[in-house]
């Protein structure tokens, strides 16, 4: 991974994702190969190595006996760094007003966001988020977004393990396939999409008083000679072009779906 970058880690459940986070943070002991995050060696794991990474993952593991911000004030007790304010991370998350309630009595979903803040409390310039979003509703799932977002410009490095394409492709720099433990694939978004997408354009317009839907070859000469007629004489109401998802890539390039 080049750093500063939003790498997407993307597969169906029981692919290996969940367990190759767990290696590159320490969870779980690296069998062979050789493995190096936020520059250490992770056979010969630092203290120090977690004061530069944070992690989120799906399975929130929060203190249900202690409020949010106790659980947050208590997590930035184990790092030699200088840490964040945990009521500035639980108004970021959106949970202003709920820091003196015991986690034991949250939801799902703000349990998720709880553990999503704990994440950033050590400001880690290499942050391991695991399905970010899950659970939330749209509102809260596009502030995740936005966060992840804010703090990539600010420098920080993203792995992001997912089987949500549709947020991958709005984050990801670039992203990894992986079926089965084995990598099938790496590479961006948008070369994956002119790799293996189709080169089509399609056309809603009112035609004699009636609306009347096109596709057209971005190739072919007499298809663009056709489509360019239309764009001079007709009322166009929609046009865009018909490119693969990363979904459709995702299958025809493993032969597998995300499920």
């Amino acid at each position: 991974m080049a750093n500063g970058e939003i790498f997407g880690f993307l597969g169906p459940s029981g692919a290996g994702k969940t367990t190759t986070q767990a290696i590159l943070t320490g969870l779980l002991q690296l069998q062979k190969g050789i493995v190096s995050v936020a520059g250490y060696d992770i056979k010969n794991i630092s203290r120090k190595m977690f004061n530069k990474i944070g992690m989120s993952f799906e399975q929130s593991n929060v203190y249900s006996k202690m409020t949010a911000k106790e659980n947050l004030s208590f997590y930035s007790k184990l790092f030699d760094v200088e840490t964040r304010d945990p009521m500035e991370l639980i108004e970021l998350v959106g949970l202003k007003g709920k820091e003196n309630i015991k986690t034991g009595e949250f939801s799902k979903g703000m349990t998720h966001r709880l553990t999503f803040a704990r994440s950033m409390i050590n400001n880690p310039s290499m942050w391991f988020l695991d399905e970010p979003t899950t659970g939330l509703d749209p509102a809260i799932a596009a502030d995740i977004k936005d966060i992840i977002k804010e703090r990539n410009k600010k420098g920080v490095t993203v792995f992001l393990t997912t089987h949500n394409m549709y947020i991958a492709d709005e984050l990801c720099n670039r992203v990894g396939f992986i079926v089965d433990g084995v990598i099938k694939l790496i590479d961006s978004p948008k070369k994956l999409k002119l790799q293996y997408g189709k080169k089509l354009v399609e056309v809603e317009y009112v035609q004699d008083g009636n609306v009347k839907k096109e596709t057209f070859s971005t190739i072919m000469q007499e298809d663009k000679d056709l489509l360019n007629q239309i764009i001079a004489d007709k009322e166009i109401l929609t046009m865009h072009t018909k490119e693969a998802t990363l979904e459709e890539i995702f299958i025809k390039v493993t032969g597998r779906g995300l499920v």
